[in-house]
């Protein structure tokens, strides 16, 4: 396979190229990320403690909660550990920390997704100076040189959009996967909550 394409589309090719490098690379990681999330939910689970914790049976719950995967199981462990304290707190302390988990890396996407196509007009517009460059110069009589930068404007215009447009389909499909788990975090959390409260009035009646 020939990689002349690459030559020919000048030195913007180079940043390019490393945006669409960062791009599958963060894309396989979020992957993984994500398969490794949906494999851990355990709605069962999550069901039991609100059980437990609606009478009152806060140990029961904890010991429960000390072997699951599951993001937000983790949270609620950590806010019934600190729950003397302020268990609204510690909840949001904890949640705060999962949600950058999820986040993670999600800004760099966007960056290249804004990132490329503006590099792939900078090599446009590289690419027109450098053919107004050649027939100022008199190469009007040396139609590859002249042709040399159109070809770069347009190899770089095309790299810059397939690049954004690579970068937008994951970035959009990790935006929403974590809306949905910020919702049903904050959802699940809210019920643990009045539960929580619920089973330690009912105890102290």
């Amino acid at each position: 396979m020939s990689f002349d394409w690459i030559v020919q589309g000048g030195p913007v090719m180079v940043p390019l190229l490393a945006c669409s490098v960062v791009s599958v690379t963060l894309t396989i990681e979020r992957a993984i990320f994500w398969n490794s999330d949906r494999r851990s939910r355990d709605a069962g689970l999550l069901d039991r403690l609100a059980d437990l914790l609606a009478h009152g049976q806060v140990t029961e719950a904890q010991q429960l909660c000390e072997t699951s995967r599951d993001p937000i199981v983790r949270v609620l462990r950590f806010g019934l550990e600190h729950r003397q304290e302020s268990l609204e707190a510690a909840l949001k302390l904890a949640a705060n920390e999962e949600i950058r988990r999820m986040r993670r890396y999600l800004k760099i996407h966007d960056t290249i997704v804004t990132l490329a196509p503006l590099l792939g007009i900078l090599g446009t517009v590289l690419g027109i100076i450098t053919s107004f460059d050649v027939m100022g110069g008199g190469g009007i009589d040396n139609p590859v040189a002249v042709t040399g930068g159109i070809a770069e404007a347009l190899l770089t215009t095309a790299v810059g959009l397939v690049v954004a447009m690579l970068s937008l389909i994951p970035y959009n499909y990790f935006s929403s996967r974590l809306e949905e788990a910020v919702s049903v975090m904050e959802s699940r959390l809210t019920s643990f909550e009045i539960m929580y409260r619920k089973g330690m009035a009912g105890r102290a009646s």
